[in-house]
């Protein structure tokens, strides 16, 4: 079940066909409920019409028929007969009289009344069963009127009858004598019914007494219409108080009044007119449109179905071949019938999976590559962390090395004897090497902003060479140079180009060591052409044709998985483009590799490169009041170097004070004042820049005489502080020379 609906709801022939049938059946219903609401109004507003004229016409047939009334019993109350018998006042003569007009025709009911007393009252009817003392009784303000000697004109209820009452007063020269009533039983409703078409319903006491319905001629509902209607006319727009329903039939009616003189008995009246007619052949015409408009919604959503189905055809072949793409058969292709927009998308399918056929085939050849390149990365990963540990071990010899260094210049300067001179000398050397090699680490291992300057390029191969002089030396491989004194300058990054050397450098090694026999690697730098050549020239297996071409491609290597990333001279080659130079493979198998880099040569700077040597410091005369009265305070978290410091100073006169963390030393600041202070960058506790920020709060003038000392002068933080602070660093290890260099910069008065 839960399949057939996510089917079902899913179809795109059900999202086509459902919303074009709901909207038709929509439009449908909205058109056929203003059309029966528009002419269901109209026939309203016609029957309302129809009831205005008709209210009118009774109410003028009513003035008329009074006027015919009055003129008509006028003439026969002048005729001589009657003048005699009322000379005469003969009460059988009267009753006579009554009798013939009755049996004329004159009217139903007849009755003679005296004014004066003179003339007998005499009652005659045409129905025996009428009671004439009702209608006596009913018609006597009628009769009062017309002894008066004016005619009146009304009509009355007796018993169950309505009559139309119209009395003459009787002049005997020229007085009047008597009053003749006469009364016509009322015929209007059926009259007015033939007249108009429309029904009359009479009121009088709140009873009906006459009615042209044929059906619920006596509905009580009529006598609650007419209580709720007003008696006055009104205008014909439709009520909805003006609508009843009788028997299944509506009708709009309207009340009014027949008589207004007596007002103890008012004769009101409803004329009702029926549009029953016209809306019943309303529904039918509705029935048909309705029958006709659902056998079109049929037809019609068989046609859309058909043509959907036409449409989607092709898309279902799409589907099943899309579906085979991607089960894996690439075989798949759908058949090109038209050349709409259903055929354009057969034709890119089929393009597309030509594509991705070719796409697999080459991806599966790249899956493989990638698996080798994974390892490699992985390996890579591994060497950069392992980069980093060395640059935090380099950081953390430089700290022993100040103290060898500084114990080894204030040994000699103490010892005479020859012999332990020169071993001093070699201890000096050594670790001024171990300086040499610490500094390199640090300075590759850091990460550095491109940044280009005027260097020498012969200053970058022999710190390459001094890194790796380990490894060439116990990989038996021998490095000589050439290096040109003379080579200009060159605007380069120095750490770029130094990477480039010693990934060539070390490249050059592992292919010599693989072969397990002496290598050498003969390294030059001159000058042609306007740029600086290096040449890196090794005895190695060279590398064979095929693979020349390949080896500045990304991930390309000949090494085992997890010995070699293949990015390395991917990298060199980048680094020398992005320079402006160029770097040249040469190599014959069996006789060795050679790389050639050319540079452009800076203009803006003229100096020429000097290599900077430095010697075992000799033997020094110390001035034992060189710093008579001056005071030094020595911040240092490495007891080694606080003593060093302390002894080398203390010889020369200064008074020393030491601290082993900032918290001392700003303690000593605190009691004292000193000429120079001597602070650790890197320190447990408070920094150097901490301890700084602290000195200079509380008094500024002796931060001026502050001089930092860090065994990491590549930290780009540590460099950017002291740029903006314009304060004088010393780099660990340093020599009696820097130190005191550094200590005459600081004015000490």
């Amino acid at each position: 079940m839960e399949r057939i609906k996510s089917a079902f709801l899913l179809s795109f022939r059900t999202k086509v066909i459902v919303p074009v049938v709901a909207l038709m059946i929509v439009l449908l219903a909205a058109s056929m409920w203003l059309v029966e609401r528009q002419i269901t109004k109209q026939l309203q507003q016609d029957a309302a019409q129809l009831l205005l004229t008709a209210d009118t016409m009774l109410n003028k047939w009513q003035a008329t028929r009074a006027n015919d009334f009055s003129l008509r019993f006028y003439n026969i109350v002048k005729e001589s007969r009657i003048q005699a018998v009322a000379k005469t006042a003969d009460p059988g003569t009267f009753h006579h009289l009554l009798e013939d007009l009755i049996g004329e025709n004159a009217a139903d009911v007849m009755v003679m009344s005296s004014v004066d007393g003179n003339l007998p009252p005499e009652v005659a009817a045409r129905d025996p069963l009428l009671n004439l003392v009702e209608f006596k009784t009913r018609s006597a303000s009628i009769t009062a009127q017309a002894a008066r000697g004016q005619s009146a004109v009304n009509t009355i209820r007796c018993g169950n009858k309505l009559f139309d009452v119209v009395s003459i007063p009787i002049h005997v020269d020229n007085n009047v004598v008597g009053v003749m009533t006469f009364g016509l039983e009322n015929a209007i409703a059926g009259e007015f019914k033939q007249l108009t078409r429309s029904d009359l319903v009479l009121f009088s006491d709140g009873q009906i007494v006459s009615s042209t319905l044929a059906k619920s001629g006596t509905d009580a509902r009529l006598i609650t219409k007419m209580s709720k209607l007003s008696v006055g006319p009104a205008d014909f727009d439709f009520n909805p108080d003006e609508e009843i329903t009788l028997e299944d039939e509506h009708f709009l009616c309207r009340a009014g009044s027949l008589n207004a003189q007596d007002q103890a008995h008012p004769l009101n009246y409803l004329i009702l007119s029926s549009y029953e007619r016209p809306l019943q052949a309303l529904d039918s015409i509705l029935k048909k449109i309705l029958s006709i408009s659902a056998l079109g919604i049929l037809l019609g959503t068989a046609g859309i179905w058909y043509l959907v189905r036409k449409v989607t055809a092709p898309l279902e072949e799409l589907r099943d071949s899309a579906e085979a793409v991607g089960r894996g058969d690439f075989s798949r292709r759908v058949e090109v019938r038209t050349r709409d927009e259903c055929g354009e998308l057969a034709q890119v399918f089929n393009q597309m999976t030509e594509n991705l056929k070719n796409s697999r085939e080459q991806l599966e050849t790249t899956v493989e590559t990638l698996k080798t390149t994974q390892a490699q990365l992985i390996q890579s990963e591994k060497l950069s962390g392992i980069g980093e540990f060395v640059a935090g071990v380099a950081h953390e010899l430089n700290n022993p090395l100040t103290a060898v260094m500084g114990f080894s210049e204030l040994l000699k300067t103490q010892d005479t004897n020859p012999g332990r001179a020169k071993q001093l000398d070699m201890i000096f050397k050594c670790a001024q090497r171990c300086q040499k090699i610490v500094q390199s680490l640090l300075s590759f291992a850091r990460r550095h902003r491109p940044e280009r300057k005027a260097v020498c390029v012969n200053t970058l191969i022999e710190e390459a060479v001094e890194i790796l002089h380990y490894q060439l030396r116990t990989s038996n491989i021998e490095v000589t140079t050439h290096l040109d004194a003379n080579l200009p300058l060159a605007m380069v990054d120095p750490h770029q180009i130094q990477q480039v050397f010693l990934n060539i450098i070390n490249n050059a090694r592992q292919a010599m060591e693989a072969r397990k026999t002496k290598g050498q690697i003969h390294i030059t730098s001159e000058t042609r052409a306007g740029s600086v050549w290096i040449t890196f020239q090794d005895n190695g297996p060279g590398i064979p044709r095929e693979h020349l071409s390949k080896i500045f491609d990304p991930f390309f290597t000949t090494k085992e998985v997890g010995k070699g990333t293949g990015l390395g001279l991917s990298i060199c080659y980048g680094i020398i483009k992005e320079h402006g130079g160029t770097i040249t493979p040469a190599s014959r198998p069996g006789e060795g590799a050679t790389f050639l880099i050319e540079l452009p040569i800076t203009h803006d700077v003229e100096e020429k490169s000097t290599t900077e040597i430095t010697h075992a410091p000799g033997r020094e005369k110390i001035d034992p009041n060189e710093g008579a009265g001056r005071k030094v305070l020595v911040i240092d978290d490495e007891e080694p170097i606080l003593e060093m410091v302390r002894e080398t100073l203390t010889r020369r006169g200064y008074q020393v004070d030491i601290a082993a963390d900032g918290e001392t030393g700003l303690r000593h600041l605190d009691r004292k004042k000193y000429d120079v202070t001597l602070c650790d960058w890197k320190m447990p506790g408070l920094n150097g820049q901490q301890v700084y920020e602290r000195i200079r709060s509380k008094d500024p003038a002796q931060s001026e005489r502050m001089i930092f000392i860090t065994g990491d002068m590549v930290n780009e933080r540590t460099c950017k502080f002291l740029e903006e602070q314009h304060r004088v660093c010393l780099a660990k290890p340093f020599t009696f020379a820097e130190f005191r260099t550094a200590l005459g910069k600081v004015a000490i008065t």
